[in-house]
């Protein structure tokens, strides 16, 4: 999506390296992390007052997940890419997470107010759609 509708590239100059490794880590990497770190959430951040507990959850997943896993994702691009995983962190690593709390906390205090545990990884899912290319694109500009 990033290199087509963002970028523009067109099929010819489609790089299905990138396309792989953004599939890799979103199946793979991602993917099980989010349902267990949902799981986590649900089961381990209780509080008796329930506006608290959602934004307990929330600040939770923004400080230890988001910041986790934009350090993983950079870091794991920049080894599959065969580059420095220090320089891309210097690069991207600030911006990206910027980004990321411009967007996420809104989401998942909407995702953890109304939507059951067993929607919460279809709600980040299709957000992540636009997410993504974001950052595929933020990744292949090296944080320009």
């Amino acid at each position: 999506m990033a290199q087509q509708g963002v970028e523009r590239r067109g099929f010819a100059k489609h790089d299905l390296a990138r396309t792989g490794r953004m599939a890799l880590y979103g199946g793979c990497i991602f993917g099980p992390a989010a349902t267990t770190w949902f799981k986590f959430l649900q089961n381990r951040v209780r509080l008796p007052n329930k506006n608290a507990e959602i934004l307990a959850r929330v600040g939770l997943d923004q400080v230890v997940f988001a910041s986790t896993n934009m350090f993983v994702f950079l870091s794991s691009m920049a080894l599959m890419e065969g580059s420095d995983p220090k320089k891309k962190l210097d690069s991207t690593y600030k911006m990206a997470l910027q980004k990321n709390w411009l967007v996420w906390p809104w989401v998942q205090l909407i995702n953890f107010k109304f939507v059951p545990l067993d929607y919460r990884v279809l709600v980040v899912n299709v957000i992540s759609l636009g997410w993504n290319c974001y950052l595929s694109y933020l990744n292949s500009q090296g944080g320009k």
